[in-house]
């Protein structure tokens, strides 16, 4: 007895090591598919294996618990109560088989499981032993559990067909988990008839099926439901193509669940369809288009070419992920930006003139300028010299700074660029543009973009990172907001933030924008970089923008949601305040004509307008005096800086010039009143050509457009002039030069510059 019992301890403790011993899982045991479904669990897409199988590994907790009930009561009702070989039925099967009466088989779950993982043949009596072995060296090394869910996922069920997770995506298009009881039985017979499935023989499996009815409802009670039609194979759906590529690129086999709403992502697809096949006779044939859900980051939908199947246009490139010039649609952060850095708020008036940023000279589009505008209505009509000079003040961080933090990726050096990056001098992806959008919606806090669904709030706002103030990513979306529709020349209503950019050549033709609940960016273009006159943001892309937005919207796809109240809700670091409409600043007493803007307390610019000032004027010469009392008169005059003066004269709207004030023994004018250097710009690099030497041109702006104002370079006087003329200067030697401007009150300016000669 006690070396029966030594012998058995040694036995249980041997056993005990094989299974504790390290061992792959089953899961390893071949390739497998990748199914990804969309949003609400529908199937878009099931890869083939690397060896052309359809096989999903699905774990058994993940398969409807009738399944393994009904394979187990048809194959192997014993399954956990034997080794791995039941002995009655193989010796029940060796006789049958022995005697010549009949064939019958006597395979264990874990005896098929070991045929098909160890590739044995069992038809002769030494392939039937090497089974058996097998079976019970996996029995061994394996939980019972671990050898069912194995089994259901690699059984055969016909054709290129194995596992359940396949065989019921394929089948009964729905998951294992979603089977009801008519289909569990269905697919627990195809195992033992893999071949059955179909054509003259359906009536077999139609017969195993119902015997397996019949067993099922003696053992549990339940009545079974006629057997349902299996779907054909052919029939697999191939949905949202670009998007599924993706993701099969990153994962290799198993269940993936996308953020795709389908029925936003066959809205985009129908719509872009209809605009291509409308605007072919204007060489439009290719766009893309990708819609993201504010709150989450997900990505809702993606359309990366206008036809996945087209080898005309290279239909299977993604261009969501290409990377192509921006044109103007970066112009939205720069505004933001400069809100954050106090340099203006939506009426600050900016100056769109001819001007030279040292070798750059940027036009608009339209190649008109039209002198002074507003800061809102520069940005809404893309005006290209106020968002180069905004850009050119920008600091910690400019433009270039802010894209690396926003994780713009593959850009070269900032002096490659030069302010060329603020009209979309650099390269950016659909992805990356999308992403910048949605920082804005959610108050300047950038988040990486999600394919799938995530579970748990804290996973969603995982690394986000803050790159504006909710305060100016709110005004810029405002701002955006003004911008009128192409086909209505209004607002949108409901309101929609958005803007249009055209890259150099008419290589790209952009929009994106902000509307409800989504962020929405399309592109029309071509994948082979070749341009075409027809590709221009406002007349291409946007009216496809809208078109989409006015479908989901017409769909209910666009529901109100609490993010899109965040959105239009102003923060509570900024106030609405009373503006002088010519300024753009605080109205003083004889401002005549005023507007409300928004306003961020202790960043944005903030001054008492003095444009508009009463004068004493004689009356009968009409000519400034000192006097006050009677035979005189005050009138108001607008007090514009000489620069200025000359914009209103260029964009066709005069202004009435002021009149010089006679001295009159009054304190000095405010430091308001000082000259200030209009060219060169500040910390900008002048090359000098010695072969062919241009002077640089010094330019000035001053209230009083007689006074005499002086130049200086490094200390020395170099010249002096009016404000209204440009004082030609040749530096002497390279290097760093402070440029100086006095008028004859003792005001003055001063900005550095660098020089550098080139023979």
């Amino acid at each position: 007895m006690k070396r029966l019992v030594a012998v058995l301890v040694v036995v249980a403790l041997a056993l005990m090591a094989v299974r504790l011993w390290p061992h792959a899982p089953l899961r390893e045991a071949a390739g497998l598919s990748s199914a990804v479904y969309a949003r609400d669990g529908q199937l878009l897409r099931l890869s083939l294996a690397a060896d052309d199988q359809y096989r999903l590994w699905v774990p058994l907790a993940d398969i409807d618990a009738r399944l393994p009930r009904a394979v187990l009561l048809y194959e192997d009702r014993w399954f956990y109560w034997h080794p791995g070989v039941n002995p009655v039925a193989l010796l029940r099967a060796a006789a049958g088989t022995w005697s010549g009466s009949y064939r019958r088989g006597a395979s264990t779950i874990s005896m098929q499981l070991a045929r098909r993982l160890y590739g044995i043949h069992s038809q002769s009596a030494g392939g039937k032993l090497r089974q058996v072995a097998a079976a019970l060296w996996l029995e061994a090394r394996y939980g019972k559990r671990d050898l069912l869910e194995a089994y259901l996922n690699l059984a055969p069920y016909g054709g290129n067909i194995e596992g359940v997770g396949a065989a019921s995506l394929i089948y009964f298009h729905k998951r294992a988990a979603k089977l009801t009881l008519a289909e569990t039985l269905s697919l627990a017979v195809i195992p033992q008839n893999p071949r059955k499935r179909g054509g003259a023989q359906t009536g077999e499996l139609q017969a195993a099926r119902a015997g397996l009815a019949a067993r099922w409802t003696a053992a549990y009670g339940d009545a079974a439901p006629a057997a349902p039609l299996l779907a054909s194979t052919k029939s697999l759906p191939f949905l949202a193509p670009h998007l599924t590529d993706r993701l099969l690129r990153e994962r290799h086999g198993g269940e993936v669940f996308s953020s795709v709403d389908l029925r936003a992502q066959k809205t985009l697809e129908r719509i872009m369809a209809q605009f291509v096949d409308n605007r072919r006779g204007q060489g439009i044939v290719n766009a893309s288009a990708i819609l993201l859900d504010q709150d989450s980051a997900e990505v809702r939908a993606l359309v990366g070419s206008s036809d996945y199947f087209s080898s005309a246009i290279a239909g299977q490139v993604n261009g969501t992920e290409a990377k192509r010039s921006p044109g103007s649609t970066l112009k939205p952060f720069i505004y933001a930006l400069a809100l954050d850095q106090g340099l203006l708020h939506p009426a600050t008036i900016l100056k769109d003139m001819p001007t030279a940023f040292g070798p750059f000279s940027p036009e608009n589009f339209d190649g008109r300028f039209i002198g002074p505008i507003s800061a809102q209505d520069a940005l809404v009509r893309s005006r290209n010299v106020p968002a180069v000079a905004l850009a050119a003040k920008l600091h910690n961080p400019g433009l270039y700074d802010f894209l690396k933090s926003a994780e713009v990726t593959r850009l070269a050096s900032e002096q490659h660029y030069g302010l060329a990056l603020a009209l979309g001098g650099g390269e950016v992806t659909m992805e990356e543009l999308a992403r910048l959008y949605l920082m804005l919606a959610k108050r300047g806090v950038l988040e990486p973009l999600r394919y799938q669904l995530r579970d748990g709030a804290a996973q969603v706002h995982q690394n986000a990172a803050r790159l504006l103030s909710a305060e100016a990513a709110f005004i810029t979306l405002d701002m955006l907001r003004a911008n009128q529709r192409p086909d209505t020349r209004e607002a949108a209503t409901p309101p929609v933030a958005w803007k249009t950019g055209t890259s150099w050549g008419f290589r790209d033709a952009w929009t994106a924008g902000v509307f409800g609940r989504y962020v929405l960016v399309v592109w029309i273009g071509n994948f082979d970089g070749s341009g075409n006159p027809a590709f221009v943001g406002i007349d291409a892309a946007a009216p496809l923008f809208f078109r989409i937005v006015d479908s989901l919207r017409a769909q209910g796809i666009d529901k109100p949601q609490p993010q899109q109240a965040l959105t239009l809700a102003p923060p509570a670091g900024v106030t609405r305040i009373e503006v002088c409409s010519a300024s753009g600043e605080l109205p003083n007493a004889l401002c005549p004509e005023r507007a409300t803007t928004w306003f961020i307390p202790g960043k944005s610019p903030i001054r008492v307008s003095d444009l508009h000032r009463a004068v004493t004027l004689d009356a009968a010469s009409g000519l400034p005096t000192c006097a006050h009392g009677p035979g005189t008169r005050s009138e108001v005059y607008e007090f514009w800086p000489t620069d200025m003066l000359r914009l209103f004269r260029e964009a066709g709207m005069p202004r009435r010039q002021a009149p010089k004030l006679p001295d009159c023994g009054a304190p000095a004018a405010s430091g308001d009143d000082a000259p200030a250097i209009v060219a060169p710009n500040r910390s900008t690099t002048y090359t000098v050509r010695l072969s062919q030497p241009v002077p640089l041109a010094l330019r000035a702006s001053a209230v009083g457009a007689h006074d005499t104002l002086f130049w200086f370079a490094n200390g020395g006087l170099i010249g002096k002039g009016l404000p209204a003329e440009a004082l030609a200067w040749m530096p002497a030697a390279p290097g760093r030069v402070e440029l100086k401007v006095v008028d004859q009150q003792g005001r003055s300016d001063s900005r550095e510059i660098d020089v550098e000669f080139v023979p």
